[in-house]
């Protein structure tokens, strides 16, 4: 039997909104997310360090903020030089994997930055079949790539269907891999073959695995919805009524005092090439307008394509249960980062710190440890999570990792470990650079080299449609929360080298 150090199950969604989940909005169905919540800790207030894939996932391995571990941007590269918690946790006899999406390295290669991720090994699948190497620590991966019938399909998850019978995976494709272009909203992908199934086989068979051996295990499921598009298998892309949904929408004025790439996106053909430096493609950097019944029927599939994922969740606790790893087990579930489906006037994600867009939901569970059906509004950072898990695991932290310690408040020993969030958000050298600052009351964000800005008092105003950045009379506290934001870049840094003489 495994040792007394707990097992870790890692579980996560892509582009969740903070939202969607069945105990939080009765609109939506999660059950097996709202069982998770019930028989652990439901936290209100998790933030991304960015809110975008690349710079997050490469977070939540190495406990370092993007600004830090160098993948700054999609489009960028995490190092292989970087350290991960994988790596601490196989040297303490743990076995790691990763099932799913990893996104740590983009989509295109160069000879100077190589990339498993990317054509034309992506779809290399007699490269995959025989891919048996550590991958950012995790011993063991199994990989893909695309969101619902996106092109970029390949790896292990071609590889499981033509195992499952399905040698004609292309026809469910978007061009140059398949040839289907029709599929709008119903993917016809029958759902035994959908890769929500893929992972939960995937993750359960690993659990198999390490129980029957007796291993410890960190492992990574790692969810590809419900990022857009707008896609879901028979009977899920209907499971919700477009007309029984709440369609957020734009409140009239509230873009006149936001920075100017905000009142943009109202408009029919604007002009976002002061914003463009490198000719990269910069997300939100477009028109936002769009048809409310139109986005009513996007907000159900978004929804099927929540309560689909949520029913493979569901067989992977079942499957601890069954396996009776469950009261060894640390089950967290989260997100990279949040999602627009019409707030503020907005769709999909860009430099927007709403919260819409960087609060993200956050669950805990190991049963007799972290109090059950608690709610907490504790400050999260996923860049918290690798501090805490390797904390828990009773094994010492890098150095090099600046995540705070969340455990004493997973365990119910206190009820803050930090007192301020800082979200990062680069997609151009200069443009696009801003960070944001989160305390209990307040959110500023700050864009490099310009005096526009934004501040909101998240008490009196929790919809953010006040932005506070330009009244004479809150420039006292504005002035206050840019030096906090100061001291917490300062505080952030890593001290990866011991101070060993005193001069």
């Amino acid at each position: 039997m495994p040792d007394d150090r707990p097992n870790i199950l890692l579980i996560t969604s892509d582009q969740q909104h903070w939202n969607t989940l069945g105990c939080l909005n009765s609109e939506i169905r999660t059950p097996n997310l709202d069982r998770l919540a019930n028989e652990g800790m439901l936290f209100s207030r998790a933030y991304t360090p960015n809110p975008t894939c690349t710079p997050t996932r490469a977070s939540i391995i190495t406990g370092k903020y993007p600004s830090q571990h160098g993948a700054w941007s999609l489009g960028t590269k995490l190092s292989e030089d970087e350290h991960t918690i994988g790596e601490d946790l196989a040297a303490a006899g743990y076995r790691t994997a990763l099932v799913g999406k990893a996104h740590f390295q983009p989509l295109k290669g160069t000879d100077e930055f190589p990339s498993l991720e990317a054509y034309p090994i992506l779809q290399d699948l007699e490269f995959w079949q025989s891919f048996d190497e550590p991958f950012y620590g995790f011993e063991h991966v199994e990989l893909a790539r695309n969101h619902t019938d996106e092109a970029h399909v390949g790896q292990h998850y071609a590889l499981w269907m033509e195992e499952k019978g399905l040698k004609n995976w292309r026809d469910y494709f978007r061009p140059p891999t398949g040839n289907n272009k029709d599929q709008f909203r119903k993917w016809l992908i029958p759902e035994q073959y959908h890769y929500d199934t893929w992972i939960a086989e995937r993750t359960n068979a690993l659990l198999e695995a390490y129980a029957e051996k007796g291993e410890n295990f960190f492992l990574w499921s790692s969810f590809f919805d419900p990022h857009p598009k707008y896609l879901a298998p028979e009977p899920w892309d209907t499971m919700y009524d477009p007309s029984a949904l709440t369609v957020p929408s734009v409140v009239e004025g509230e873009h006149e005092d936001n920075p100017p790439h905000f009142q943009l996106t109202q408009q029919e053909k604007p002009d976002f090439s002061p914003w463009r430096e490198s000719g990269q493609g910069l997300h939100g950097f477009n028109s936002h307008l769009h048809d409310t019944q139109e986005l009513a029927k996007n907000i159900a599939v978004y929804y099927g394509m929540i309560s689909l994922m949520d029913k493979y969740i569901g067989v992977m606790l079942d499957k601890l249960d069954e396996l009776r790893l469950a009261e060894n087990t640390l089950v967290v579930f989260t997100t990279d980062h949040g999602h627009f489906f019409g707030q503020h006037g907005l769709i999909a994600k860009g430099a927007f710190h709403y919260e819409d867009m960087i609060k993200i939901p956050f669950i805990v569970r190991h049963p007799g440890r972290v109090p059950a059906g608690k709610r907490s509004g504790a400050l999260q950072s996923l860049v918290d999570l690798p501090t805490t898990f390797l904390r828990i695991a009773r094994i010492d932290i890098p150095r090099s990792m600046v995540g705070v310690d969340q455990s004493p408040v997973w365990l119910g020993e206190q009820e803050h470990a930090r007192d301020h969030i800082i979200v990062e958000n680069r997609h151009e050298p200069t443009t696009i650079h801003v960070k944001t600052y989160v305390d209990a009351r307040y959110k500023i964000t700050v864009y490099y080299n310009q005096d526009y800005g934004e501040l909101f008092d998240l008490q009196e105003d929790p919809q953010e449609i006040d932005n506070l950045w330009n009244k004479s009379e809150c420039a006292e506290l504005k002035a206050e929360l840019i030096m906090k934001l100061l001291f917490a870049e300062m505080g952030k840094e890593p001290l990866w080298m011991p101070r060993v003489s005193g001069a």
